[in-house]
């Protein structure tokens, strides 16, 4: 089982995303999922920078 989960990772991650997102479309209609999947993106975006820059982790030591 675990060798069939690591053979296949990136197939199941973009299936399960597949799946989540026709759920929200299904759910929220097209738009608000729109909405929220650009400000997830604006957010990873900014977490990245942070992340990348070390902001936060000179802020806080």
């Amino acid at each position: 089982m675990t060798e069939l989960i690591k053979d296949y990772f990136w197939p199941l991650i973009g299936g399960i995303i597949g799946l989540l997102l026709a759920v929200l479309i299904i759910t929220f209609g097209f738009f608000k999922t729109l909405f929220v999947l650009i400000f997830m993106a604006i957010g990873i975006s900014a977490g990245y920078c942070i992340q990348k820059t070390g902001i936060l982790t000179n802020v806080f030591k």
